[in-house]
Parts: structure tokens; sequence; C-alpha cells
């Protein structure tokens, strides 16, 4: 069985349709996000292989996007998926201090998963492309700025 549906080949399609058709490849990391989104937030070698085919690219090609872009999911990830910004302007205004209280709090480390599989903290980003709102993190994508170590665990109590 198929896990590209009707459904999901239309949203494929609609980025494919962006782009000439001997530049299939542009539209890769659209496509692994809608397909991500779907599979419940990771993509698996089979589906990877099965979008390859589907846009008529080769596995490889589809292998090394979706294994450089953090934003892309090869194991399953918790039902909130935190990065924390610790590069150097968020390092500066207290990110790191922001990272050992939520991996006390949730008691994981960068990089886990809780045991009920709600949180997964990334491993450190290298920039969010905030710097002048530092210290930043996203949840699921979305931004949460000027932080302290009390406001990110309000933001992630508030999850809970």
């Amino acid at each position: 069985m198929s896990f590209l549906n009707d459904t999901l080949r239309e949203k494929i399609d609609s980025h494919l349709a962006k782009y000439p058709e001997d530049q299939r490849q542009a539209a890769l990391i659209p496509v692994l996000h809608v397909v991500q989104e779907e599979n419940g937030g990771h993509l698996t070698k089979e589906i990877l292989n099965e979008v390859a085919e589907y846009i008529q690219i080769s596995p490889i090609s589809v292998l090394e996007v979706a294994s450089f872009y953090s934003m892309l999911e090869l194991e399953p990830v918790g039902e909130y998926v935190i990065n924390i910004c610790t590069n150097v302007s968020c390092m500066l205004r207290g990110a790191e201090e922001i990272v050992a209280a939520m991996e006390d709090h949730l008691g994981i480390k960068l990089g886990e998963t809780t045991a009920d599989g709600k949180f997964t903290m990334k491993v450190e980003e290298e920039c969010l492309a905030a710097c002048s709102s530092g210290p930043v993190m996203t949840i699921n994508g979305e931004y949460y700025e000027r932080l302290t170590t009390e406001s990110a665990l309000e933001i992630l109590k508030g999850l809970e």
C-alpha cells in the first residue's frame, strides 16, 4: 500500500508545479515537509523512496536532503519539537541556562524525547535567524523570542 494517497499527491503536485519539469528536485524541501507532517513528524526510508519515485529523482538525492536539514526528522519525534538557539547572540543572553532549565524540567537532554513521547529537544541549533531578539526557541516551528528561563518554562508548562 502506498503512503502517498491522492490528497498528499495533490499537495506534492502543487509544489512541483512551481518548478520546471527538469528541476523537480528544487521542490524537495517543501515536499518533504508536507510528507513529514502527514506522517506524524518524521520520515521513514520507505517514505523517502516513495517520494523519490513519485517526483522522479534518485532515492539518494532525497536522502541527502532529508539527512542534511535539521528541520527534517528521520526518527520519530515528540508531539512538541523544541529547538533552542545556542549560537553566540543567544548564548550571551542566557540560552545555555534556558537549555539547562528545560532539560531539568523535562528530565531529558538535547537530542532526546520524553518517555511519554510528548517533547523532543533537538540537538543544539546553530541559528534560528532571530539574533536581535534572542534568546530564541521554536516549538513546532512557532517562534518564542526574548526568552528568560522563567518565560521558557512557562511556555513549556502551558503545553504539558
